[in-house]
């Protein structure tokens, strides 16, 4: 196995964590490098957000969107930038992994759509299944018909892009993850949090889960390691930087 030479993983903002997580020093590009088991000079960070400027495709090894506390349906402007960059990345092969808010722009630049989950917000660590098709495929194969994931989401994929093949479901998001192509994913979920981060993030929110009827001490309680998704990024990362 050989490494890409001069390509890297562009890890592809689309908003920032916490602000005592960034206080920390911590956002999302570190959670991803962390789990992702490759070294940080593998890995580069640009903000779709603040409208840096992208990264040739020629250098891109591929490519991570990151989760955002934007909406897929406010349609920003940089949205659009996005879109039109991942469908190119796709084109030309680039394997691309969409995360949670990611998963939406993926989902919305190839068609599908995105709107809030009419069961409301998915917070916590729950359990998700695999789909048939999730059985052969080749970020998903490794991992066990049902596993453990961190999720932080308002919105949801309700309609795939035409040829999306779904991959993971659960109860309450039946579109947890996706893959067009054969190098293009969308996941729901969040592999790169770990049990503490996605408890930073209920607590965070507290007073808007108990408006919504949530309890947060159980969400707490519930809290564990999820290090079998968290494998996905590794997988993810294997496949973009390794011929």
């Amino acid at each position: 196995m050989v490494l890409k030479k001069a390509k890297k993983i562009l890890i592809l903002k689309t908003g920032n964590t916490l602000i005592d997580l960034l206080d920390q020093g911590r956002d999302f590009e570190q959670f991803f490098i962390t789990v992702s088991g490759f070294g940080a000079n593998l890995f580069t960070c640009k903000s779709l957000h603040l409208n840096d400027e992208l990264v040739d495709l020629k250098n891109v090894a591929g490519i991570i969107i990151t989760g955002s506390p934007a909406y897929v349906t406010d349609e920003a402007s940089w949205n659009f930038i996005g879109a039109e960059y991942i469908r190119k990345a796709h084109s030309e092969g680039i394997p691309i992994l969409g995360v949670c808010y990611g998963h939406q722009l993926v989902a919305w630049a190839f068609g599908g759509e995105v709107a809030f989950n009419p069961k409301g917000r998915e917070i916590g660590t729950v359990k998700v299944s695999k789909t048939e098709a999730a059985i052969d495929d080749a970020l998903f194969y490794f991992l066990p018909k049902t596993f453990k994931v961190q999720v932080s989401h308002q919105q949801s994929v309700t309609r795939l892009p035409k040829d999306a093949v779904r991959l993971a479901y659960n109860d309450f998001e039946i579109n947890h993850a996706f893959r067009l192509g054969t190098k293009t994913w969308g996941v729901q979920f969040h592999p790169e949090f770990s049990a503490e981060i996605i408890k930073a993030y209920i607590e965070s929110r507290q007073d808007c889960l108990t408006n919504e009827g949530l309890n947060v001490g159980s969400l707490l309680d519930s809290a564990e390691v999820t290090n079998i998704s968290a494998g996905l990024v590794r997988k993810f990362c294997a496949i973009a930087l390794i011929n």
